[in-house]
């Protein structure tokens, strides 16, 4: 019988489930801890007091629960809420075991993409008890940020326990001067400082806050709510008038941009206290705010290269804004880019879920910042002082603002195509224009304006430069406020905002000195 040729047989592994039903099994066990953990984190903050208690006992193992209660919430909202569903069907990756399985969401690949309605859960929009935001996008096309009574009801109360710990009054008087027209900050600020002290929404109106300072006079605590720019404005104003800051007791809340340490030092010549927070109108105004760690950590930056290579890395030349956050109320990740990404994990009506809002940022746990701070014998000394007063244990944010080549001005986004518009629409002398970039510079008095710099093809002569700037200055203002209701708001509220600066440049010289003209960088690091 003729021998058979042999022939190699392949085994086939027949890969056990086992670890794949323990590693689902132990996902949802922690979701459920995180859950229970988050829930017993809500009731104890019911009370000022409370969030005070939970704020200051943050451990970093509670961190891998929070990870799993935002888990939890996708999961959830794969079930509950169609365009999620619809979102995660259109992106197949296989059973979704951790909280990285699911895709990243954003205005574009997410909001654009579904109604407002499709985004809630169960695909329906509630009738009553629903408060609806808005914040203008890019080209000014309106977003509506619908949120129910107890999304509402827990920003109110995260907002009211951080304002009793870190602004500790005794008579408390909250001047709400946040814009009460085009964002919602205005409102949801004074509905939640309500649950704590008298309030008074004045808006960013000079005459009726100096009017009511005067009025109720210096028994209370006063805390004044607004836009970074505008507290300047305010402390001149109240200068100008022969104000009797000595007698009074005020302190100053703001957000909506980044600030200087140099107008923080500027405004608490007057003001007992200046602290700010982080928040976006498509996710909540209160996801972190600053301390006076935070502070203190950021203004030894300024100034500490040690500290700074090993907290930011050696070639990081910004200086962030610093914040703490509570990550089972808004659970922070960043991608590979440094992009936040963001998961609201209370009961929301419209679930945000890895949602990208486009700004870079680093995140450090509290315990990593503080080593790093005692490795120096003087910083841990000055440690001890910035940790004496609210002793929060919370995570770290530290932003560096949007990623998008956006820049902030009075709570207005300014986009770079907005500016092109403005600079090459009906311009004469469009063709003059090489390319261009943005900043926001602070000048010697203390102000925050945008400057457009502008690369020109040729040499003019000084008439031609100076009507150059001239026709962009107008163009770019008009189209500014034709298109984001942000600006134009601002503009109503402050003529000054319109006050935006041009700087013209020879060719390859100034912020394109050695840019490379195959793809421009239209934001000024």
């Amino acid at each position: 019988m003729a021998e058979l040729p042999h022939r190699p047989v392949a085994l086939r592994t027949v890969e056990s489930p086992l670890p794949a039903v323990v590693a689902h099994g132990r996902q949802v066990g922690l979701g459920a801890l995180g859950r229970a953990v988050a829930a017993l984190g809500r009731l104890a903050a019911r009370h000022p007091a409370g969030w005070r208690w939970t704020a200051r006992r943050h451990h970093p193992a509670l961190d891998a629960l929070a990870a799993a209660h935002a888990r939890a919430v996708c999961a959830r909202a794969a079930r509950q809420v169609p365009a999620y569903r619809a979102f995660l069907q259109a992106r197949p990756a296989g059973v979704r075991r951790r909280l990285t399985d699911f895709p990243e969401t954003d205005k574009r690949s997410y909001v654009l993409a579904h109604d407002a309605a499709a985004r809630c859960r169960h695909g329906r929009l509630p009738t009553r008890g629903v408060v609806v935001d808005e914040s203008a996008g890019s080209a000014g096309q309106p977003f509506n940020w619908p949120r129910g009574a107890r999304e509402l009801h827990a920003v109110h109360r995260d907002i009211a326990g951080y304002t009793g710990l870190v602004f500790p009054m005794r008579r408390p008087f909250v001047i709400n001067a946040y814009s009460m027209g085009a964002w919602a900050t205005g409102t949801t600020t004074g509905a939640a400082m309500a649950r704590i002290a008298v309030v008074k929404n004045t808006g960013p109106d000079l005459g009726k806050i100096i009017d009511t300072l005067r009025e109720f006079g210096p028994d209370f605590d006063y805390l004044v709510t607004a836009y970074p720019p505008f507290l300047k404005h305010l402390r001149d104003r109240l200068d100008a008038e022969g104000f009797p800051w000595s007698r009074y007791r005020v302190a100053a809340s703001c957000g909506g941009e980044a600030m200087t340490e140099a107008l923080r030092d500027y405004l608490e010549q007057r003001f007992t206290l200046v602290r700010s927070a982080y928040g976006a109108s498509d996710l909540s105004i209160g996801i972190g705010a600053e301390t006076r760690f935070t502070v203190w950590l950021r203004r030894r930056l300024q100034t500490d290269r040690g500290l700074r290579d090993a907290l930011l890395g050696t070639d990081e030349q910004r200086l962030p804004m610093v914040f703490q956050y509570n990550p089972f109320a808004t659970y922070l990740e960043t991608n590979e880019r440094r992009e936040l990404l963001c998961t609201v994990t209370g009961d929301v009506l419209q679930p945000r879920l890895r949602y990208n809002v486009g700004d870079e940022a680093l995140l450090v746990s509290y315990q990593r910042a503080v080593e790093l701070v005692c490795a120096d014998p003087v910083r841990r000394a000055e440690l001890r002082t910035a940790l004496a007063a609210e002793r929060m244990t919370l995570p770290l944010l530290l932003l560096f603002g949007r990623s998008d080549s956006t820049i902030s001005y009075l709570g207005a986004n300014l986009y770079p195509q907005d500016v092109e518009y403005g600079l090459y629409v009906g311009n004469p002398y469009a063709a003059e224009i090489s390319r261009f970039c943005l900043a926001l510079v602070e000048d010697a008095t203390l102000e925050s304006r945008p400057v457009i710099h502008l690369e020109l093809r040729r040499p003019l002569t000084a008439p031609q430069r100076a009507a150059l700037a001239d026709a962009c200055r107008l163009g770019v203002r008009r189209h500014l406020t034709s298109v984001s209701r942000d600006f134009a708001q601002s503009l109503v509220e402050d003529s000054t905002a319109g006050d935006l600066r041009v700087e013209l440049h020879e060719p390859g010289t100034g912020p394109f000195a050695g840019q490379q003209k195959i793809k421009n960088s239209y934001l000024v690091r």
